[in-house]
């Protein structure tokens, strides 16, 4: 499938693929909280219609990001995983967590404030290493997923 990019600055080229509402969410989401089917995803509280999920997942597997396979007890269930590519988005999701807390207080009190923030600036590169580790952990991601 042939994909259409505004222009050829890297910036604008990467916002064409995550910089919609939705695609850094659901990759937070596997980084984070484990989810790993579309049930998981509509399940969240973030609250994703159906069809932008269908549409964002589809996306981010044309582009690698993502890949798709079943679910070894339940061959009927779709189970999405990052690739390589999606677990080095990792950096960029501590950034925004780090902008956000930096930024968005003042306007949103209820932004999140616990021992996750601490822990992201008292190392953020151990911080960023931990997540990708526990994320290898429990999806058992090896090199096959590149």
């Amino acid at each position: 499938m042939e994909h259409k990019f505004r222009c050829d600055c890297p910036i604008t080229s990467a916002i064409d693929i995550i910089g919609d509402k939705w695609s850094l969410v659901i990759i937070k989401q596997m980084l984070t909280e484990n989810k790993k089917t579309f049930k998981d995803f509509i399940e969240s509280e973030e609250a994703i219609a159906t069809n932008i999920l269908s549409s964002r997942l589809k996306m981010l597997e044309e582009f690698k990001i993502i890949i798709k396979g079943k679910l070894p007890e339940n061959k009927k269930t779709n189970i999405y995983t990052l690739t390589e590519k999606g677990i080095e988005l990792t950096p960029l999701i501590v950034e925004l967590i780090i902008w956000s807390d930096n930024n968005l207080r003042e306007f949103h009190s209820d932004l999140y404030a616990g021992e996750q923030i601490e822990m992201i600036r008292g190392n953020k590169e151990q911080f960023i290493e931990n997540i990708i580790e526990n994320y290898k952990k429990k999806t058992g991601y090896n090199n096959v997923y590149n």
